[in-house]
């Protein structure tokens, strides 16, 4: 029946995401929504893990897959602590530190504990996460911030990231490790990478603070202005947080996070909302102006993919100012739940050998 039937779990806030792969095949695609009310039940993300792993398990069930038909498991990783690129087996240490938070409280968190619960009951499969937000391979060099109390992280979309770098070398039939790629990860998030045969040496922690301003985030900020800001008693230290995640940049600017809707008010002539677009492009065409110093001008290709990568105006604004850097390639969408899929495959290959999270 399969070559290899995989299940892919992605939990976001409001909603979780489960596909089933028969190989490379995408055989099942559904995104549960979960109600405010629903969720309201918990105290922490990590008290919703019964809940949605039964959520999960009734939809394969009214599928017509045999849940004892999988063979692997792989869930998105959360805020574990720092760790190298690859696909994970979920053992204890990975399981302590997914309950716990490490890095912080997150849906994604919840991946690896359901696919470990559901792997559990079903004899042979193997449970993994792949490629979390925490992955960091970067340079010492990159980490120096200019005062050793905050030290540069890595925080950005590593899943989509990899698996584009990935996919782009493949259609040019190249190995990922002999490329120097930058690829900008464009939704509601920015996340700017540049890897240096197959590592991702250097990029803007996305999360909280660094890099051009997106859709919901304001980027980075002028440092003196922000710090008046926090001790002016005008705003808490968690309006501060939302001002910079969640209700920054084009939400700041604008009053909506939705790049399409932006796209069409300035082709309309809403001349505020053209500028606001052109900054943002203008913001991340400077980021990738700037990692082309670290990849010391040995580009071998620019990838724009993401969500907002879809829109013509953005794409072109920010193509224009780069390409003289190298040759521009767009890969729009972010397929996620293909990338967790693709890497318990090789896992399943074995074209890669899962690592120890310790």
């Amino acid at each position: 029946m399969s070559e290899k039937l995989i299940l892919a779990i992605n939990p976001g806030s409001t909603s979780t995401k489960i596909a089933i792969f028969n190989g490379t095949k995408e055989v099942l695609l559904k995104n549960i929504k979960h109600s405010a009310e629903e969720l309201s039940k918990f105290g922490e993300i990590t008290d919703q893990y019964e809940f949605r792993k039964d959520v999960i398990i009734n939809e394969i069930q009214n599928s017509s897959f045999d849940i004892s038909d999988i063979e692997a498991i792989v869930g998105r990783g959360g805020l574990v602590k720092p760790i190298k690129s690859g696909v994970y087996s979920v053992n204890d240490a990975l399981l302590r530190d997914l309950k716990k938070g490490v890095l912080g409280q997150h849906a994604s968190n919840l991946g690896g504990l359901i696919a470990n619960d559901i792997s559990k009951s079903i004899d042979g499969a193997k449970a993994f996460i792949a490629d979390p937000v925490v992955v960091d391979e970067l340079d010492d060099i990159a980490r120096v911030s200019g005062h050793p109390k905050l030290e540069r992280v890595s925080i950005f979309h590593a899943l989509n990231q990899k698996a584009i770098a990935r996919q782009h070398a493949k259609s040019f039939s190249k190995k990922y490790e002999d490329l120097n790629l930058i690829v900008a990860h464009l939704g509601g998030g920015v996340s700017v990478g540049a890897h240096c045969k197959g590592r991702v040496i250097d990029v803007n922690q996305a999360l909280d603070g660094e890099g051009p301003f997106s859709p919901e985030r304001s980027g980075t900020l002028p440092v003196g202005a922000l710090a008046k800001l926090c001790f002016s008693g005008e705003v808490t230290h968690e309006e501060v947080k939302k001002m910079i995640t969640g209700k920054g940049g084009c939400v700041a600017y604008l009053g909506t996070n939705d790049a399409y809707e932006i796209e069409k008010r300035a082709e309309k002539g809403d001349e505020k909302a053209a500028l606001i677009q052109d900054a943002m492009a203008y913001q991340i065409a400077k980021e990738i102006g700037a990692l082309s110093t670290v990849l010391k001008g040995d580009i071998d290709a620019i990838l724009l993919t993401g969500g907002m990568a879809h829109g013509k105006p953005v794409v072109d604004k920010i193509t224009e100012r780069v390409k003289h850097l190298g040759a521009v390639y767009v890969y729009p969408g972010e397929d996620e739940m293909k990338a967790l899929a693709m890497n318990g495959l090789m896992v399943l290959k074995g074209e890669t050998e899962p690592l120890e999270y310790k």
